[in-house]
């Protein structure tokens, strides 16, 4: 007879501009309890630790039963983001080829802006004065031009002794293809600076194109020092709830790996909270048989939006971080990262609306976060924000913002209004109206060219809403898209973490060594994946995959000899021989012709980058709430005064509480759908029904 399995708990968190969410589910079973909270800039653990106490406090109140012990905590972070954008990471020097010290300040010589007179472009992470040259060459084959001496290697280090730096990024010239020096260096720095965090590009971002490959490098290394004593005492805080739970972090494309693997690799962690709402919204799709969605998460920061379709989201491996103009590409530093192919579409509950100089109304990219937050929190915030138009137009209860815990100010929220309106002669909830109908309309814009690049008209789609505004302002995105479904997940407002839970474990590697494919040294190829998957097998075990069933993809990116512009291509994992070649120009050639209608007669097609993925098993999780919050009938909190777009004016909806629905459940808008950590506002008229996974499924019939 086999013993019944012990249950045990698994923690998510995730740590976003404005808010901490945390949830906890046990596995077997998939019960769940839920917390939120403010951020703590200056110590985001300690938001951390605060949600993982409520959790533990939630899910041990239960019968009175605290023995489940906590498995594993996930976590998302905006971390690295942050420290970017507010450049407050390590002080950082760089190593580089003899001649190649400007790289970072000439870049591409591209204008993102031709018609600005005033451009601005991205500061290096490492000023010139940080970066010392070293007397070595390889040449584009690997092969050595200009041998690295024992001479020029002391040199260097006796002159690193002066910069006075606390981390230090290595790149030197055609590295992704011969990393012999790189290394020496590396180690040679370890040994005198024992202290000095170290990054090196053929570890980083083993790729072609200098200038992305050498700005990877150095993000990486000046984060790497404060990622490090984060995860460090981050892991501790976990410790004191659960002794034995390792520590697992949510990568940028959709994986998660362990601490220490985090810890030495952060510039992955770039994207890493936005991808786990990805992956929540995946999660629900496949649940309820859906292929197409949009993907679109909304917080206290920013919104965005991901497009999906045969349930995977699509990978990017170039990103942009800290860009100067927050909507303008080519304005921030490049990364070579893999990464969920998402895209910023707007502002966030606390971006704030402002008069411009042309006296129209404008909204963000400045954002209250959450210190001091918008007006209506009452800690000080004067500026008028999403999150304050939202309680102005009936959209939020003020009595029950995150529970009731935080009271929202009606009154403070419409004195920050009022001085807009006063400045555009206009009524209170007229500016009220604007700041969200433009939110609502810069959103929408951009999805659509979004969906349209990727080939896809967005009436085919349905949209999946995560964050704790997403909800709220999801169907008014959805009515001006023209798409008529849209679903909000159990605990939309903490939707990440459901990501984080669902996330599977993966690895991705890459190497660059362009060249023509019948020209191919398949002997060479085949033993650089041989190793490449050696090392990722590696950092799977260290995230707790080592006897899960893991799943691999060969990929390379392509293109005519000639071109400047790639395609990517998979196969699944086999022995990489002469025979893989006809089946790689097949996927080359059936991909071309996807995006272009044509192949180019008598070109020869050659790869640039060899990428190798390994993923566990996806699984599709269901999740109920942990505790007896659904009711036989919905749970009606009344009526409240909310403003209809469609009619143009205030009009009362019934407000439910939305924990109370049980599946089957069926309501008709204009109505409000309240809980803890967000709030479904359904503005116009539509079919709402409860579905077997607790996911709100919306069917908008008033466009």
């Amino acid at each position: 007879m086999r013993k019944p399995t012990r249950e045990r708990v698994r923690i998510a968190v995730d740590i976003g501009g404005t808010f901490t969410d945390g949830l906890a589910a046990t596995t077997p079973g998939g019960q769940i309890w839920v917390a939120k909270t403010l951020t703590t800039p200056r110590d985001p653990g300690e938001a951390v630790t605060t949600v993982i106490a409520d959790l533990v406090k939630q899910y041990s109140s239960r019968n009175g039963n605290g023995s489940r012990p906590i498995c594993e905590v996930v976590h998302g972070t905006t971390l690295v983001t942050n420290t970017l954008i507010e450049r407050k990471g390590a002080r950082t020097g760089l190593v580089v080829t003899k001649g190649t010290r400007d790289v970072l300040d000439i870049g591409r010589e591209w204008r993102y802006d031709l018609y600005d007179l005033n451009l601005q472009l991205p500061q290096p992470l490492a000023p010139l004065e940080r970066r010392r040259e070293v007397d070595e060459r390889l040449d584009a084959s690997g092969d050595v031009v200009s041998p690295l001496t024992d001479a020029e290697l002391e040199r260097l280090m006796d002159d690193l002794e002066s910069l006075d730096v606390d981390a230090v990024a290595v790149c030197l010239l055609h590295s992704y293809v011969n990393d012999a020096h790189e290394k020496n260096i590396a180690a040679a720095i370890r040994k005198r600076f024992p202290k000095l965090a170290v990054s090196i590009s053929s570890d980083i971002a083993r790729e072609i194109r200098e200038f992305e490959r050498m700005s990877t490098t150095v993000a990486n290394a000046y984060v790497q020092p404060l990622v490090a004593e984060y995860l460090r005492r981050l892991d501790e805080r976990v410790h004191e709830f659960a002794a034995d739970a390792p520590l697992r972090v949510m990568v940028s494309s959709g994986g998660f790996t362990s601490g220490q693997a985090a810890a030495e690799t952060p510039i992955l962690l770039l994207e890493s909270g936005p991808a786990g709402g990805v992956l929540s919204a995946l999660n629900t799709a496949r649940n309820n048989g859906i292929d197409q969605i949009l993907a679109f998460d909304m917080g206290g920061t920013t919104a965005k939006a991901c497009v999906a379709v045969g349930g995977e989201p699509l990978i990017a491996h170039s990103f942009e971080a800290a860009r100067v103009h927050r909507f303008k590409r080519g304005s921030g530093l490049p990364m070579l990262i893999p990464s969920i192919d998402l895209i910023e579409i707007g502002a966030g509950g606390g971006s704030i609306a402002h008069v411009n100089e042309l006296g129209l109304l404008n909204v963000g990219p400045e954002s209250a976060g959450a210190d001091p937050g918008p007006a209506c929190y009452g800690q000080g915030g004067t500026g008028a924000t999403v999150t304050d138009a939202d309680l102005v137009l009936g959209y939020l209860n003020p009595d029950n913002f995150l529970g009731g815990e935080m009271k929202l100010r009606v009154d403070l929220a419409e004195d920050a209004l009022s001085k807009l309106a006063r400045q555009l002669k206009m009524t209170t909830p007229e500016i009220a109206w604007g700041i969200i109908n433009i939110v609502n309309e810069n959103m929408a814009a951009a999805a659509r060219i979004h969906i349209a690049e990727k080939g896809h008209d967005p009436r085919e789609f349905a949209m999946v809403a995560t964050g704790g505004a997403g909800p709220v302002h999801v169907v008014e995105v959805a009515r001006k898209l023209q798409i008529p479904r849209v679903l909000a997940t159990i605990a939309a407002g903490a939707g990440s973490c459901l990501g984080l839970l669902a996330a599977p474990a993966r690895v991705d590697r890459s190497w660059s060594n362009p060249g023509l494919v019948k020209d191919t040294d398949w002997s060479r190829v085949a033993k650089v994946y041989g190793d490449l998957r050696a090392d990722a097998e590696e950092e799977l075990a260290s995230a707790g995959a080592r006897d899960v069933a893991i799943k691999w993809w060969i990929g390379a990116e392509m293109r005519y000899a000639g071109q400047g512009h790639n395609v990517s291509v998979s196969l699944p994992w086999h022995r990489v021989g002469k025979a893989t070649a006809p089946q790689l120009l097949k996927e080359f050639e059936k991909r071309y012709r996807q995006l272009y209608g044509h192949l180019v007669p008598n070109a020869a097609a050659q790869v640039i980058t060899w990428r190798l993925t390994g993923r566990s098993m996806v699984k599709s999780h269901q999740f109920t709430w942990g505790d007896a919050r659904v009711s036989s009938k919905p749970v009606m909190r009344g009526k409240r005064d909310i403003y209809l777009p469609a009619r143009g004016k205030y009009g009362a909806a019934p407000v439910y509480e939305r924990y109370s629905l049980k599946p089957g459940t069926k309501l008709v808008g204009p109505l409000v759908l309240e809980e803890r950590e967000s709030t479904l506002v359904v503005p116009v008229a539509a079919d709402v029904r409860v579905l077997p996974d607790y996911t709100i499924s919306v069917l908008i019939k008033e466009f």
